[in-house]
Formats: C-alpha cells, structure tokens, sequence
C-alpha cells in the first residue's frame, strides 16, 4: 500500500508539472509530498535539486518564461523591466547575441544562484518611482503570455532604463534606443514622471525628448514641471564622465 501511494505521488507529480518548469516545497506539499518524501525522491532520481527547497525533473533544460513566472510570484515587485522590457514590446537598437535580462524587484537578496547560472542576468532593487505610485502600474504580462510574468510597459520600461544610464547603460546606446520610442502614451507616461524621484531619470527624458523631437516631448516637459528642480543636475558616471543636465 506503501509502494502504491508514492507511484500515485509521483504519477500526480508528473501530470502537475510540465517539463523544463521548477517548483518548491510549497507546490510538492499541495499534491500530499511532505519534505521526507521529497527527499526519498531526491534519492532515488525522481527529481534533482536546484537549490534550497527548489526542484525540477532530472535532465530537464529550463525553460526562461517558467523560471520567470516561478521568481514573480516568490519575489515581492518581481518584473522584467528596464532594456529587456524595451526589447520584448520592439522598442531596441542593437540586439546582442546573448540578451543580458533586466531584472527588478524588491527583494534585496537577489536572484537565487541556479537561475543565474541558467540565464544571464542583471537584478536590481533601485526603484525610480515613489511610494505613491500603485505598486503594478505599467507592469503586464505580454500579449501573448496571457499569464506569463509581469513586464513593464514601453512607458515604465524607459524610464527604468534611464536610471540604469550611466550604471549599467551607457549614454548612446540608452539614447539611440530613446530615439525609437516615438510612440509612447503621453498619459501613462505624464503618471509615471509625477510619481518619478530621480531627478537624473527625469532630466534625461525631457531633454533627450526634445532633443530626438518625440511627439510627445512637450507633454514630458508639462508633466515634468516643478518634479527635478531648478538648477543644473551634475552626476559622476561609472566610467568617470561628468553628466551635467540641465532644468
């Protein structure tokens, strides 16, 4: 009876769970598999581990967008955001040949090692936005992910990229991906610089607006007015440049 209890387990184990997706201890214990049984699992090659409390089947290769969805709902805030949202809804420049993920969240303990290990990636926890701002405003899933992980919209994703600029993106390469971000939603972008509270992230879309002639440049400008100040704007760069922008 035994023996045919875990043959049902982990029947139901494999019927519940697809191939190339993780799962962790919380999902084995809502199909009766306590953390014993688990283990026996382990020891026997009917899963392997990927880290502490994480599994998958034996020889599976990953799949991104499961991994992906797994981390959103283990994650508090937990998105693809910045370059890589740009990317997936076609606003880019030049694709690299292996796509470096941008990442965000809350957490500040970062991603686990077993994802990075699988896929390239660069995590952060330096939001822009206020506190003001509702929490998934401008993060959907993609329109063809009906319930896929959470994704910045092209208005967010901008202004996420252009905190990065300088950190981790460099100046032309975040412009010449500006330079393609025409048709933005003024109104979705006027609530996200009301509520944004870095002056640099502000400054450089205004001004990279105007200067690119973007449709919606002058509505930047009018949701923009009063939130960076009035003076210069003087950063030190990574790589030692000065960035000076102006009101």
């Amino acid at each position: 009876m035994v023996l045919t209890a875990r043959y049902n387990l982990i029947k139901r184990l494999q019927t519940t769970f697809r191939r190339g997706e993780p799962f962790d201890y919380s999902q084995l214990a809502q199909l009766g598999i306590s953390s014993a049984l688990a283990h026996h699992y382990l020891k026997s090659g009917w899963l392997t581990r990927l880290g502490r409390g994480v599994f998958a089947f034996p020889n599976d290769t990953l799949r991104q967008e499961d991994c992906l969805k797994f981390l959103s709902h283990r994650v508090a805030g937990f998105h693809v955001g910045g370059k890589t949202a740009l990317a997936w809804r076609g606003i880019h420049h030049n694709v690299p040949v292996r796509e470096v993920l941008c990442l965000w969240g809350d957490n500040k303990g970062g991603l686990p090692v077993w994802f990075r290990r699988r896929f390239p990636s660069r995590y952060t926890v330096r939001n822009p936005f206020s506190s003001k701002l509702e929490k998934d405003f401008g993060l959907q899933p993609l329109p063809e992910v009906f319930d896929g992980v959470p994704v910045s919209v092209p208005e967010r994703a901008l202004l996420e990229m252009l905190s990065e600029v300088g950190i981790h993106e460099g100046i032309e390469e975040a412009r010449n991906i500006m330079e393609g971000a025409g048709s933005l939603r003024p109104e979705v972008l006027a609530t996200l610089l009301k509520n944004c509270r870095r002056v640099k992230v502000v400054r450089l879309c205004v001004n990279w607006s105007q200067e690119l002639n973007l449709p919606w440049a002058s509505m930047a400008r009018k949701a923009a007015n009063g939130q960076s100040g009035h003076s210069r704007w003087t950063g030190r760069l990574r790589d030692g440049t000065i960035l000076v922008l102006k009101p």
